[in-house]
């Protein structure tokens, strides 16, 4: 994918805040606890973070940076697809404003509305980007 489009946009801007979110998350809470030990400390004082969710920041993050050069497209429509479900899924597990997802990863009401603004986002920018003319077989001679 040559140029800029809005998926590539959304690839290395998700992906870069992805990136730092993970990194950041850290210097709040490293803990790895699950279950009834799960712990999280508020990132910026508003988003809910831990080890594993800031690992999953990292690495999805890393993956929209690198795919923002050839299959940004492919990135946008998935992430946001996939972040579209945890905001569902997170509306649905939240109680008074907090809860989990699999005993791993702490939410809380803004990090569901972050998710689904996130997933909407990428859905768009998805949308928005045309498909890559797919290469043509050269006609045999």
């Amino acid at each position: 994918m040559s140029g800029s489009s809005p998926a590539r946009l959304y690839a290395t801007l998700v992906g870069g805040a992805l990136v730092i979110a993970g990194i950041v998350g850290f210097f709040y809470s490293a803990s790895f606890e699950t279950h009834n030990h799960l712990t999280s400390e508020p990132l910026l004082g508003i988003f809910d973070v831990n080890g594993w969710l800031n690992v999953v920041h990292i690495v999805t993050g890393l993956l929209g940076l690198a795919a923002a050069g050839y299959a940004a497209r492919t990135y946008a429509l998935a992430l946001g697809l996939v972040y579209l479900l945890i905001a569902i899924w997170g509306f649905t597990q939240t109680t008074d404003g907090v809860g989990d997802l699999l005993s791993l990863i702490p939410i809380n009401t803004e990090d569901n509305v972050l998710h689904l603004v996130l997933g909407l986002t990428g859905l768009a920018a998805g949308s928005a980007t045309p498909k890559s003319a797919a290469p043509s077989a050269a006609a045999p001679r």
